[in-house]
């Protein structure tokens, strides 16, 4: 789902030069503690701040929305055996989980992905080498994608949880470690299902959560499960080309009703997270402008310059990636040339980048 993106604009419009040693690595030392760039849109005045502000840059009658989604231990390392003739043990294959497909079996990504054919066994092993997951691959998709069928399922999250590592992006180097399980992690993450997390969340403590609700600001949650329409690359060329991949989220009737009434009384909508921005903005698209009613479903929406947003009044977001559909996202809000611009000013002033670096406030 998207509206008609502004003609003649190209992914590399979206580009801008980052330092590598500006990509943060590791969490910051204490969860709450990150700066926050503050970009007044429609004005050209940037304000260096910390998160722990945020709170005073609410309004009271705020809706402040959260994706409460919950990162699974998505990455898993496998070995090959293939169906079609003798068992023949191959090298290791990295599988990433990215969602269910509804009928019991999961669409992943694997590297190599040259190496894992359909009708492949794929053998998950725990720290004792035994044998604790199975996986048949049914079909193969493009980049790497392969749509995959787990045996004997009954205790299936739990064995994730068992052997499998979080699933920190590439462009962090380094292995996953036990600190990721929590910080990698939103304090207030409930609903299983992600294969990356919603990462503004990050930076929210329950103390400052408190603080935002004593301001008379009320939060509510909607689960969005990150997959690939949130963090695979893009491969066209033209913004108008581009088409993402579904992923699953929850409008829960708590949450519908609080946004119903928050736009009858003309009260501003706050949006943590792209995730969360993408879910608020198909919603009130599938409605068309009527009241949201409860719901789960799928959506592809991609948001560029052009859109039209419907509900979304703020956004805090963290810093994303060159020629990115968050970069877009963020685009369409505040406008391009404001962003890159802001952007920029953040590589100056040494601002962290991506998964656990800094973060945006855009009112």
């Amino acid at each position: 789902m998207k509206e008609q993106a502004t003609s003649g604009l190209r992914v590399a419009d979206f580009d801008f030069d980052l330092p590598e040693e500006l990509i943060a690595q590791q969490p910051p030392a204490e969860r709450g503690t990150s700066r926050m760039l503050v970009v007044n849109r429609g004005t050209p005045e940037l304000e260096d701040r910390s998160f722990t502000d945020l709170p005073s840059l609410l309004n009271p009658g705020d809706l402040l929305i959260l994706n409460d989604s919950r990162v699974i231990p998505a990455r898993l390392y496998a070995r090959r055996s293939t169906l079609r003739g003798p068992q023949q043990p191959s090298g290791q294959i990295e599988v990433l989980l990215t969602s269910p497909d509804g009928a019991g079996n999961w669409r992943t990504l694997v590297k190599p992905g040259r190496k894992v054919h359909v009708q492949d066994r794929l053998e998950f092993l725990d720290r004792e080498s035994n044998i604790a997951l199975t996986a048949t691959v049914l079909e193969r998709g493009e980049f790497g994608e392969r749509l995959v069928r787990f045996e004997d399922t009954s205790d299936f999250y739990a064995t994730l949880d068992r052997i499998g590592h979080m699933p920190l992006p590439p462009y962090i180097k380094r292995a996953d470690a036990n600190a990721d399980r929590e910080r990698y992690q939103t304090v207030f993450a409930a609903e299983r299902g992600s294969a990356a997390a919603p990462t503004a969340g990050l930076h929210f403590t329950p103390q400052i959560l408190k603080t935002i609700e004593a301001l008379g600001i009320q939060i509510h949650k909607i689960t969005l499960h990150v997959g690939l329409g949130t963090f695979a690359p893009l491969r066209a060329e033209r913004i108008d080309e581009i088409h993402l991949h579904t992923e699953r989220y929850t409008l829960p009737e708590t949450t519908a009703e609080a946004i119903n009434r928050a736009r009858a009384e003309g009260r501003r909508i706050v949006a943590v997270g792209t995730t969360t921005v993408r879910t608020l903005e198909h919603c009130a698209l599938a409605a068309q402008d009527a009241q949201l009613r409860p719901h789960s479903g799928e959506t592809s929406i991609f948001i560029s310059p052009g859109f039209h947003f419907r509900l979304v009044g703020a956004m805090l977001t963290n810093f994303h990636l060159p020629q990115s559909s968050l970069l877009m996202l963020v685009s369409a809000f505040a406008g391009r040339e404001p962003i890159l611009s802001a952007y920029h000013h953040a590589v100056a002033q040494r601002y962290r980048f991506f998964s656990y670096g800094d973060c945006m406030f855009l009112p």
